[in-house]
């Protein structure tokens, strides 16, 4: 082959990209090229766990994307945090292990896309994960993807357990079996207190294979596609273009928010859209970046009294240097904290037949990640709804590869969304009104406690609500009569032969929790189909 020809070319080495370089580079077969815009992740804060501060927001790790100002959110637009090195936003996100819920994926099941449920998706988690418990009938042992215990706990955390078993959200020690139902520590992708990104579990150990080339420092423009079949890739790196040619597939994992941009500088998407946009139409798919979902994150802040939170605990020189030394010796203590510890799943109401919140509970407060935490000691309940309503859109801006995405979320657009906020509020208050948090005198910051309407809560919910990064769903997967699926069962772009996307954006629906480690689930049965297909 020449040099710049593979047999698979992948866009995007971020949590998908990297499961798939190495399932389809193993044994030697396939030459594969996998290209990423960013760079090595050789920074200490993609290590360290309380990274996350210094990486989301800084250019080195970060595409800095932000919305369109949200009419729900009272106009604001919001930072889009999309991870920009080897590993993706697996190298910059809150490391948190979830699958979501059995009847998510039933749910895709329902919709005609068979292989799809939960029964058939269990074992891929389980394959390549390598649980701290070890094998058993939920988890797996041996794999890439490492799952550990947090290594630090809260006084004031395990007060809000308490306090929601009070109001009937029982503790539970495991949020991955089927039923995420309940209230406990997180699960967490780190080994030894240090970040376990999809670099470090699958693309590192795969480096070196002589067939698996990593092309970084490359920013991917448009698909080449020749008589309804996809070839390879556009690529410029170094300020020159670079055609890297695929013999057997072209393969799309760049992510929600870049993967519909790239089908529609391909000229893959919306006819009528892309013409506005200068590109030729190769192939109408009306569903190109339509069908948005993501997870809103309410933040109601309390301040609390008589207890330790990192607030405090950072404003001490003395605090910080012991939060340094016992994680240089231990690899223990703040250093290694996920942005929220603690979680707790229930429903807004008894109309729900399984949760449809979800709680990130943090012991300290900031105005947005990125900015400084308060002054003062503080817990953060924030909650989320779990299977918005609300749909968006992401689409190119121009036909040019320089241009950020039109992200616009529509978030809270829809009368159950507004009111499954406003009754999130009111729960989050309920839990701090419980008797296990009354010695620590909480008073309620945010959005204040003067707020009780209706009306008034749900402008609340639109002034201090952020996305919790779950971007999912802009190429969904669909059965042929569904006129907006660009994806089939097997992740086929519809009407091009040998491309497929295999990543998040597949998504017909969004899963109840994170969405890191099923974006990688998905990776892995892409992988597989992949491979049967080529064979």
């Amino acid at each position: 082959m020449a040099e710049d020809e593979f047999d698979f070319v992948i866009a995007g080495a971020g949590s998908a990209g990297c499961v798939l370089a190495n399932r389809l580079s193993a044994g030697g077969r396939y030459r594969v090229a996998l290209v990423e815009a960013g760079g090595p992740d050789n920074w200490i804060w993609f290590h360290i766990p309380v990274g996350y501060l210094f990486a989301i927001g800084n250019p080195r790790a970060d595409w800095m994307f932000r919305t369109e100002p949200e009419p729900g959110l009272n106009g604001r637009a919001l930072a889009y945090p999309r991870g920009r090195v080897l590993g993706g936003s697996s190298a910059i996100n809150a490391m948190i292990y979830m699958r979501g819920q059995a009847a998510d994926y039933d749910g895709w099941r329902q919709l005609g896309l068979d292989g799809w449920g939960w029964d058939d998706v269990l074992p891929v988690f389980k394959r390549h994960e390598d649980h701290f418990a070890g094998a058993s009938e939920w988890h797996g042992a041996g794999g890439e993807w490492r799952v550990d215990r947090p290594r630090l706990k809260w006084e004031i955390l395990d007060a809000f357990i308490a306090a929601a078993n009070e109001i009937g959200i029982p503790p539970t020690a495991d949020f991955n079996t089927g039923s995420n139902e309940g209230c406990g520590y997180f699960q967490v992708n780190q080994k030894n207190g240090r970040r376990w990104s999809a670099a470090r579990g699958f693309l590192k150990p795969a480096l070196g294979r002589p067939n698996l080339s990593v092309v970084t420092g490359a920013l991917v423009d448009k698909v080449m596609i020749a008589e309804g079949r996809a070839t390879g890739l556009v690529v410029r790196q170094n300020g020159r273009e670079r055609r890297l040619t695929a013999r057997v597939e072209t393969i799309l994992s760049a992510g929600a928010v870049a993967s519909p941009v790239l089908l529609e500088r391909s000229g893959i998407g919306d006819g009528e859209r892309l013409t506005t946009l200068g590109i030729e139409t190769r192939r109408h798919l009306p569903g190109v970046g339509r069908n948005l979902q993501d997870h809103l994150q309410i933040r109601p802040v309390f301040k609390v009294s008589g207890v330790a939170t990192l607030n405090t605990d950072y404003l001490s020189l003395w605090k910080r240097a012991r939060m340094g030394l016992e994680y240089a010796v231990l690899r223990r203590g703040a250093l290694t904290m996920a942005p929220s510890q603690l979680g707790a799943f229930t429903r807004s109401s008894p109309e729900f037949a399984t949760p449809n919140l979800q709680f990130h509970v943090q012991p300290l407060s900031l105005g947005a990640f990125g900015e400084p935490m308060h002054t003062f000691g503080a817990i953060t309940v924030s909650v989320c709804n779990l299977r918005p309503t609300s749909r968006g859109e992401i689409h190119a801006r121009s036909a040019s590869l320089d241009d950020a995405p039109v992200i616009q979320p529509n978030y809270l657009s829809t009368d159950q969304d507004r009111h499954v906020a406003v009754a999130s509020i009111r729960l989050a208050r309920k839990a701090m009104a419980a008797q296990a948090m009354r010695r620590y005198r909480p008073e309620e910051f945010k959005p204040g406690d003067h707020l009780t309407g209706e009306g008034e809560l749900e402008r609340a919910a639109g002034d201090i609500a952020t996305t919790i990064f779950h971007p999912v769903g802009t190429a969904k997967m669909g059965i042929e009569s569904d006129p907006f699926a660009v994806t089939d069962t097997r992740l086929r772009v519809r009407g091009i032969e040998r491309l497929r996307v295999v990543d998040a954006s597949v998504m017909p629906t969004i899963t109840s929790g994170n969405t890191n480690s099923p974006t990688m689930m998905i990776a892995e049965r892409g992988a597989d189909m992949i491979l049967a297909d080529a064979r």
